[in-house]
């Protein structure tokens, strides 16, 4: 609709307001939304996951946070009382014949090296779930470029989070036995169990994965809530938790664990 001012201007003559950036990343409205107990949770995920290996498929629990776009990124590694065994592909960035690089072939690291590691993460190839650095390759590191491609997928190794280290052994053992999770987006989500899991194991996971986000939540800002436990895995949609173990209506959880 056009509309001419006594002035002799239009509507569309007059400033528009400029809308104000969001800070803080838009949460779903779950007010209305429907929550399971843990066990009724696994029973339909189990529903989605008929005939596949029980070792195979995962568990994903995914925390929802109120958080700022700018503010501080929760970040951290995390041993489980109960090992998920996901099989992790470690590359370590080093020169190729120091001790460095002989210490991480017999810790079983999948990649090491500078310059070919480099080369493959340019063109794409990246094919580990983690890196490391040694101490002496740090400056090679922060030179080669490949910063803008390995810090978004959180993969970029830093002092910050232990992973420019000096113990190369060490540190892969450490890796390989605790699970990392990263916010991205306002939301953490880690793997916390098989499918072979009893709903006691699992349970046991959770608990302790909650423990050492709060942990981590008291340690950066007050401002950062828990909002939301959602609980998927790998062929099934989520379900949102009530943080109950069972409900009244729910199975036996001896009658949960798959064969």
């Amino acid at each position: 609709l056009n509309v001419r001012y006594a002035g002799g201007k239009t509507n569309k003559d007059q400033p528009r307001k400029k809308k104000k950036p969001r800070v803080a990343f838009k949460e779903p409205d779950i007010s209305q939304a429907e929550r399971f107990s843990l066990c009724d949770a696994i029973r339909y995920i189990h529903a989605f996951e008929v005939g596949r290996p029980p070792t195979s498929p995962k568990y994903d629990l995914a925390i929802r946070l109120r958080t700022l776009k700018n503010g501080p990124v929760v970040r951290n590694r995390l041993r489980l009382p109960h090992a998920v065994n996901s099989a992790l592909r470690i590359c370590v960035i080093c020169a190729p014949d120091s001790p460095a690089a002989a210490a991480a072939a017999k810790a079983g690291a999948a990649l090491i090296g500078e310059d070919n590691v480099f080369e493959a993460v340019k063109e794409g190839k990246i094919e580990f779930d983690r890196c490391i650095c040694h101490q002496d390759s740090s400056q090679t590191l922060n030179k080669s470029g490949v910063g803008r491609i390995l810090g978004p997928r959180g993969l970029m190794p830093s002092p910050k989070y232990g992973t420019v280290v000096k113990d190369i052994g060490s540190t892969i053992s450490q890796i390989v036995g605790t699970s990392e999770y990263r916010e991205r987006q306002g939301v953490i989500r880690m793997a916390v169990g098989q499918l072979a899991f009893t709903p006691e194991q699992l349970s046991e996971n959770i608990k302790a994965f909650m423990g050492a986000i709060k942990g981590d939540l008291t340690r950066l800002s007050d401002a950062l809530l828990n909002l939301e436990k959602v609980l998927s895995s790998t062929n099934a949609p989520g379900f949102s938790l009530n943080g109950e173990f069972r409900s009244p209506t729910s199975p036996p959880p001896e009658d949960l664990v798959m064969p």
